[in-house]
């Protein structure tokens, strides 16, 4: 699954149109704000937004970032699994 860095956001498109996204603001300049997460339909139960998160948390770890989970999924994901301490903001 190939997705696509824009500015504030990270997205998945099949045939030009996108399906799945997960869009941050910036809080400051070392931290953002996972503020929402969409999956289409079609897609859910994939694995998909998890997948989103981790490019996420990988774009950000690439730029020093923190995350603050402001997104229900996010939080769920935050709180469920250890493995987003390492960008978490506190």
């Amino acid at each position: 699954m190939n997705f696509e860095i824009e500015p504030n956001q990270i997205v998945y498109r099949e045939n030009g149109r996108a399906l799945a996204w997960i869009h941050w603001t910036a809080v400051d300049a070392q931290t953002i704000a996972a503020d929402h997460t969409f999956v289409d339909e079609s897609l859910r139960g994939g694995g998909v937004g998890k997948a989103l998160l981790d490019a996420l948390a990988a774009h950000a770890a690439e730029r020093g970032w923190r995350i603050r989970a402001v997104c229900p999924f996010v939080v769920k994901w935050f709180e469920r699994s250890g493995e987003y301490d390492g960008v978490k903001a506190e």
